[in-house]
């Protein structure tokens, strides 16, 4: 048996967002999106913006102690609302007009997003990643839709290959990171990982 997971609630915001920013502290994507000034103070705001929207509108689930989180957002979430987007903008600070210039692929049509997933660095290895995000993919199952998530390290696709998931489009951003787009096909209830 895996390690045990659960839906986040609002209490958990605050230490999956610091999972999250001790987990991306070195991540390519957030290191090229986000300012170096302060950058650790940024990436965890980020992280727990988004976080709280997902809350809202999709699905959370971390694992019984907070050492990892997975969200995904549904096909017809809202955009965050003016506020968050506002101060997303100020914390992408100088970086957010090259941020707004990428062109990534479309998601298959109709697919949930898996947004994030992070381990606390002290707990990688243990399955913690799997298990957040296996959990919130059978919750998606139920649903039989796809489910699309871009990662820019290659480490990362090997995982995601591992929970059926396949490279569908790789971007390099000119002076930028490589970004692998990547989709899983609907699964029915029972069909288990394609």
């Amino acid at each position: 048996m895996g390690p045990a997971t659960r839906p986040a609630v609002e209490s958990d915001l605050e230490p999956a967002a610091r999972v999250l920013a001790g987990a991306f502290d070195s991540y390519a994507w957030t290191r090229w999106a986000l300012p170096d000034e302060d950058y650790r103070g940024r990436l965890h705001q980020v992280q727990r913006l988004y976080l709280g929207h997902a809350l809202e509108h999709g699905i959370v689930v971390v694992d019984e102690h907070v050492r990892a989180v997975a969200a995904f957002l549904p096909p017809d979430a809202s955009a965050p609302g003016e506020q968050v987007r506002r101060q997303v903008a100020e914390l992408h600070g100088s970086r957010l007009e090259a941020l707004m210039q990428v062109a990534l692929p479309q998601p298959p049509a109709g697919s949930w997003t898996l947004e994030t997933v992070g381990v606390d660095p002290a707990h990688q290895g243990a399955g913690l990643g799997t298990a957040v995000t296996s959990e919130g993919l059978a919750t998606i199952d139920a649903g039989g839709v796809p489910v699309a998530l871009e990662t820019s390290d290659g480490r990362n696709v090997r995982l995601y290959e591992r929970l059926g998931f396949a490279v569908d489009a790789t971007t390099t951003i000119p002076d930028g990171p490589v970004v692998y787009s990547m989709s899983r096909r609907a699964t029915k209830p029972g069909q288990g990982t394609p």
